[in-house]
């Protein structure tokens, strides 16, 4: 499958987050009291849908996996090229933290 993605820069607004869920805890990190961030690699496509969530900083313990059921539920605001909608690159961090 190919696809045409363009990185944010000059001429290239970034999308914006328009609906947002916020990721579960898994039991195991939660039992283990674990805490950090998960940081996924996405492709926020024209329709403002993510695809292509993958995983650059793991945390472990079901953690990436909650990250990464949270982010496919986002809609975003397409990033525009010449005012025209754009399939674009970004790095989502997920900060997990227990109070």
């Amino acid at each position: 499958m190919s696809f045409l993605t363009i990185r944010v820069g000059p001429g290239i607004t970034p999308p914006d987050i328009l609906f947002k869920v916020e990721p579960l805890y898994s039991e195991p990190a939660r039992k283990a009291k674990y805490s950090g961030n998960v940081v996924l690699f996405v492709i926020v496509e024209h329709s403002g849908k993510p695809s292509h969530i993958t995983v650059v900083k793991a945390l472990g313990l079901g953690l990436d996996e909650k990250a990464i059921e949270a982010v496919e539920q986002w809609r975003f605001k397409a990033g525009l090229k010449d005012g025209k909608a754009v399939s674009v690159e970004a790095t989502i961090s997920i900060n997990f933290h227990l109070l």
